[in-house]
């Protein structure tokens, strides 16, 4: 029985990046890119490289950043027939500088691109309908238009049997936004799978530490919680366990992608049948080995390429319990 497929809504963009350690972009320096990126799209790709089926709602410009974007996607194996082509606005970018303390100044054409103005047209109302897992990325949900378009996909999905994730992907600074909060939580109460990096754990919770804002989160009919902790690992809670998974070690060239990658690869391992230890001791693979390529979709993995990276001496590598 062919696997249904996971689909995902959101920005699709360039980023062009700086060749040199500094702040901002202030004075001229050299650039490297474009880089097809956004966060959604990322995490569709990945899900590709390991063979799931799977598709992406979002718009490009009819421009070379677009066409950049949707000849990785479609070479990787992800649907794209729900990416519209807007003629009148140009496709997404962000301009990165990397500080010295590895922090990272950001220039965004988002809100006023291509993707800004995504839609749920006929052709993404089509993917939906047949999908059987949805994931929201809480970076899409900067318009009132994105935030009535994921609500829409989510209860499809949820009409058709489906299951969802989410992963915040936001600062701070992002939830004084209007409509932000309540986006947030909303997307919150109806996913099954949460997926918060750092301080993301406990900043919609009321609670102090990790384990009691994911007991909250629980509390709200989560299925399950990932918390992403970067080179620190990861770890997963559900209502009766509590399982912690080390990083591997990896030399970090670019940490853009790497937590969308992590999530891609713990939500395709679990709908494929792995045990969720299994799913956890890849999709810290895949993490690290997305931080070893230069570009925020560069890293991506196919299974293969996750197994020759854990390597023999790594075989053994095994999640940590406890109740």
């Amino acid at each position: 029985m062919t696997a249904r497929p996971i689909v995902t809504l959101g920005e699709i963009l360039v980023e062009i990046m700086a060749d040199e350690v500094g702040h901002g972009f202030l004075s001229p320096l050299r650039l490297l890119g474009p880089f097809p990126s956004g966060a959604p799209a990322i995490f569709i790709d990945q899900v590709a490289k390991l063979g799931h089926p799977c598709g992406i709602i979002s718009a490009v410009g009819d421009d070379d950043f677009g066409r950049v974007n949707l000849e990785r996607l479609r070479r990787d194996g992800v649907d794209v027939r729900a990416v519209a082509t807007d003629t009148e606005r140009p496709t997404g970018s962000a301009f990165v500088r990397y500080r010295p303390d590895g922090e990272r100044d950001f220039v965004f054409n988002v809100r006023h691109s291509a993707s800004g103005h995504t839609a749920l047209t006929p052709p993404a109302r089509e993917l939906l309908a047949g999908g059987g897992h949805f994931h929201v990325m809480g970076s899409s949900l900067f318009s009132e238009g994105l935030v009535r378009a994921v609500r829409e996909a989510v209860e499809i999905v949820r009409g058709g049997g489906g299951t969802i994730s989410f992963d915040p992907n936001i600062r701070k600074e992002m939830l004084a936004s209007s409509g932000m909060r309540e986006a947030l939580g909303w997307v919150l109460r109806h996913c099954d799978i949460f997926l918060p990096s750092g301080p993301e754990l406990t900043l919609l919770s009321e609670a102090k530490s990790d384990d009691a804002a994911a007991a909250e989160l629980l509390a709200l009919g989560i299925g399950a919680v990932v918390a992403k902790h970067g080179s620190d690992g990861a770890t997963y809670y559900d209502r009766d366990t509590r399982l912690h998974v080390p990083a591997f070690p990896a030399e970090a060239l670019d940490p853009t992608g790497a937590g969308d990658c992590f999530g891609a690869t713990f939500v395709t391992c679990r709908l494929g049948g792995r045990t969720v230890q299994d799913s956890l001791r890849y999709a810290a693979a895949s993490g690290a080995h997305a931080v070893t390529r230069r570009g925020p979709m560069e890293g991506t993995a196919s299974l293969s390429e996750l197994n020759a990276f854990i390597g023999p001496g790594n075989e053994g590598r095994r999640a940590g319990a406890s109740a």
